[in-house]
């Protein structure tokens, strides 16, 4: 009897060594491929550089419903990252409809305002339907934000304001050099947009690209 169990646990032990070999090559496989999970930006550069940190920038715009559906996924996901790195959110300012919330978002940030209440935007325009996907003007915006406790003369005045038209500058040229077409997009470090095709692929590939920076020493 003594000897049978002996038996299972050597078995047992070699499964565990077998595993614990395998994973190395596990992780290989899933390894991102250029030109098919991301795209590598030439002289890229990430959007806010802080020192020590690895930087993940989400492009998104408020109107786009594809990004209303990523942001729940997006915040599960950022809550598990290590301190050393910064989940940045980019509006993207394409112009037309996105451009009012684009102004919003920034005008939110000069009041300390945009992160706290950024699922509440996504929720009014998709799901409450209290604020319009086209057409929104600044007295709605200025009155979304103070019921949220923010300035709204503040408001009004900041989506007007020379910082807030820099900044739109500032994220415009990011897109552009990043290549940045469409919405939500994740570029890591400045360096790699990611092309992935589900959620789970697509946090997946940066999972994997962040590991890469932080072993490049980046």
């Amino acid at each position: 009897m003594l000897s049978g169990l002996r038996r299972h646990a050597r078995r047992l032990l070699l499964a565990a060594g077998l595993a614990v070999l395998a994973l190395p090559l596990a992780a290989g496989a899933q390894a991102p491929v250029a030109g098919v999970d991301y795209i590598e930006i030439a002289d890229g550069a990430p959007f806010a550089a802080q020192a020590g940190r690895i930087e993940v920038a989400e492009v998104f715009g408020y109107t786009c419903p594809h990004c209303a559906s990523f942001e729940p996924h997006l915040v599960a996901w950022a809550r598990t990252l290590p301190d050393d790195v910064e989940l940045v959110r980019i509006p993207a300012p394409f112009g037309g409809h996105w451009m009012p919330y684009a102004r919003a978002y920034y005008a939110a940030q000069a009041q300390g305002l945009a992160e706290r209440t950024h699922g509440a935007m996504f929720d009014a325009i998709h799901q409450a339907g209290t604020l319009p996907a086209s057409g929104v003007s600044d007295a709605q915006l200025a009155d979304f934000y103070a019921a949220r406790g923010g300035d709204r003369d503040r408001l009004l005045a900041d989506l007007r304001s020379p910082d807030t038209a820099a900044k739109l500058r500032q994220a415009r040229e990011f897109l552009v050099h990043s290549e940045v077409d469409g919405t939500p997009s994740l570029v890591v470090n400045g360096r790699y947009k990611v092309t992935g095709r589900t959620i789970a692929d697509i946090l997946r590939i940066t999972d994997a690209l962040i590991e890469r920076e932080r072993a490049a020493g980046r």
